[in-house]
């Protein structure tokens, strides 16, 4: 059984890799740009059309601005990127925003850092996976109703691929990200063209007028009408996730590591804001309309156009619009844009593995968190990942709308205190550096990054007016949980640290007991009985007794008579139970021992059987195990399992291949 699980773990995941070959794990950009760009241009697929979506409440007049809210939304992207850039050269050891608040800001602001990202990192593979299983069931009519199934099928697909490690996960998805840049890029180059030739067509909704709702009946005028344009700009703001992964995921780079986390990060934001502003401009060109309610606000000569029209992401019009002579175009880029909302959780995968690594480090996350796995990743942290994420999929039934309104705040929480962390690390370094030529290069970085944190603190607070009462409330909710539990584990940490530590107390610890009182749990005599009272006599305690549980006065009178009948040299003690109980006796019998001699140890030898399946587990070391779970709690008493392998563990330690090769076997 252990052959096969091993069997099927190498054939999922690969052999293991040696540390030694961590270096061989390390990105180069063309690799590192699709693993950390996935998420950012994923949110250039579903970006526009949450601005459109905004703007169409206030019907056809809305529409006309547009690009010009794109444009703000890249003015901030630009900005963001530039500040990152000092981040990475300022903080390369892959902490990130993380790392920037806890040096500059203390523990406190690092941690909501922290909890901020932990909660968008889950919230971008909800998010993303959702999406493109809404995507899926467009296409394929079966899916529909099983969107939530088919999302935590894909979740556990992109877990498997990162388990087999963070390079080999890279280069699987990089090709998918490549072709949706390219799919984007042909559609803004050939609609260039068109439009220049005055051949450009219009998108399929073009034909409809976009009927406003009651509470926006003037269009964008009044104070309704600018709450709604900020809400447009907040929600376009969403382009902005996944900007952050790449100061988070510099160790994972080729030396030299900053630089081309730096690089990598201006093609980033290049590719990202041109993507962006061609989608709004060509969906501005085309007169794509795209709508929240498309059965009430879209009109055809007046009348709505009812359940029936099925409204087509924004992308997917554009592509039928400009590739209109071309339909296999517009296939290819519908499944090349679904595909990069899938691969979106992939920058999700890379960055929350390592920032759970350094938390763990840091003693406010399960040390389990900071261990790699054979394949160097870090296991527990993608597979913890996946979990939650599943969770929140199932919860929120894969439903995109739901889930969007619960985004970005927690990224642009981590933007703003570490563009805040990051001026005063400029300032505090401005304050010792001699050299003017370094003190301008610092002054020239602290002003980009002052401009960075007015932007991403205006855009936090316009979230917040904006999306609180829509959903953004439960990922406040849900950064203050992950605060307080990761605070909650830093002090266990701490306690068991102090407990355990020698202080004054190193002398008693390496002071002897003044005697070892060794006691042999005994059931019935056999094999396993002898061979516990065997290992009892090779430790030479300093007084040896073996003990038993009267339940049935018979079978007692029977064990006592073999005892004797064998002759062992070792007393045998029963226990009187009248009420059938095994634990409890044997509790009160060790506890008597340890208080008529406080400085004496006592160790408690329990015979165990050792068994190869699983069922039979339980019918066997039941007992066993209830008193080891309370012996276990007993001051001043060890206990020591001796185990008897059973025929059916023979071949389940995995090691029966090394017996050839040790001199003698085991």
């Amino acid at each position: 059984m252990s052959d096969l699980s091993d069997a099927a773990k190498r054939l999922l995941l690969g052999r293991p890799v040696r540390s030694d070959r961590l270096g061989h794990t390390l990105l180069p950009k063309r690799i590192a740009l699709p693993v950390f760009a996935s998420d950012a241009l994923s949110s250039v697929a579903y970006a526009p059309d949450e601005i459109l979506l905004t703007l169409s409440l206030a019907g056809m007049s809305a529409l006309v601005i547009s690009p010009w809210v794109g444009l703000a939304v890249a003015l901030v992207m630009v900005t963001v990127v530039a500040s990152y850039r000092q981040n990475v050269h300022a903080y390369p050891s892959g902490g990130g925003d993380y790392e920037v608040a806890t040096t500059n800001l203390g523990a406190n602001a690092g941690l909501t850092v922290a909890s901020a990202l932990l909660v968008d990192y889950v919230l971008t593979v909800a998010v993303s996976i959702s999406s493109g299983a809404q995507y899926a069931a467009a296409a394929i009519p079966s899916l529909r109703g099983h969107e939530a199934a088919f999302a935590i099928a894909l979740v556990v697909l992109i877990t498997l691929a990162n388990l087999r490690g963070v390079r080999e996960s890279g280069t699987a998805f990089a090709i998918p990200v490549y072709l949706f840049m390219i799919a984007i890029g042909s559609i803004a180059v050939v609609g260039a063209i068109e439009s220049a030739l005055g051949t450009l067509p219009m998108a399929e909704s073009a034909q409809y007028t976009v009927a406003g709702t009651d509470q926006f009946q003037d269009g964008l005028t009044g104070f309704a009408g600018f709450f709604l344009l900020l809400r447009a700009f907040a929600s376009g703001c969403a382009a902005l996730t996944g900007v952050e992964a790449i100061s988070n995921g510099v160790p994972s780079f080729r030396k030299p590591k900053s630089r081309n986390a730096a690089t990598t990060l201006a093609l980033l934001g290049s590719i990202a804001v041109a993507m962006l502003l061609s989608i709004l401009v060509f969906a501005r060109a085309t007169h794509v309309h795209f709508v929240n309610d498309p059965a009430t606000q879209l009109l055809l000569n007046g009348q709505p156009v009812g359940d029936s029209y099925v409204q087509d992401p924004v992308i997917s019009q554009l592509a039928g619009a400009v590739f209109k002579s071309a339909p296999f175009l517009i296939v290819i880029v519908s499944v090349v844009t679904g595909l990069i909302l899938v691969l979106a959780a992939n920058t999700a995968f890379n960055g929350f593995p390592v920032l759970g690594s350094i938390l763990a480090r840091d003693g406010y996350l399960p040390r389990q968190l900071h261990t790699r796995g054979d394949r160097l990743a870090f296991s527990n942290g993608i597979i913890t990942l996946a979990a939650v994420a599943i969770v929140l999929i199932w919860s929120f039934d894969a439903e995109v709308t739901r889930l969007i309104q619960l985004y970005i705040v927690g990224v642009f929480v981590s933007f703003t205190i570490s563009q805040l962390g990051m001026i005063r690390h400029w300032t505090r370094h401005l304050a010792t550096e001699p050299d003017p030529a370094v003190r301008a290069r610092m002054q020239r970085s602290r002003v980009i990054n002052s401009i960075g944190f007015a932007m991403t603190a205006t855009v936090l607070v316009i979230v917040l007016i904006t999306k609180f009462t829509r959903g953004a409330y439960i990922a406040i909710i849900a950064m203050g949980v992950v605060f307080v539990l990761m605070k909650a584990i830093q002090r266990h940490y701490r306690r068991v640290r102090a407990e355990l530590a020698l202080g004054d107390d190193a002398e008693a610890a390496r002071a002897l007991p003044s005697r070892v009182h060794a006691i042999v749990l005994v059931s019935r005599l056999h094999k396993p009985t002898m061979r516990a009272l065997s290992y009892a006599r090779a430790s030479r305690p300093s007084l040896l007794e073996a003990v038993t549980v009267g339940v049935d006065p018979e079978e007692a009178e029977t064990l006592q008579a073999e005892w004797e009948a064998l002759d062992i040299p070792v007393p045998l003690k029963v226990l009187d139970s009248p009420f059938r109980e095994i634990t409890r006796p044997v509790l009160a019998y060790v506890r008597s021992v340890r208080r008529d001699s406080p400085r004496d140890l006592v160790v408690v030898y329990i015979p165990e059987y050792v068994v190869g399946h699983w069922w039979e587990q339980l019918l066997h070391n039941q007992s066993a195990l209830r008193l080891k779970g309370r012996l276990l709690f007993t001051p001043g008493v060890v206990v020591a399992s001796v185990p008897w392998q059973l025929a059916s563990s023979e071949g389940q330690t995995g090691l029966e291949h090394l017996r050839t090769r040790l001199p003698g076997g085991f």
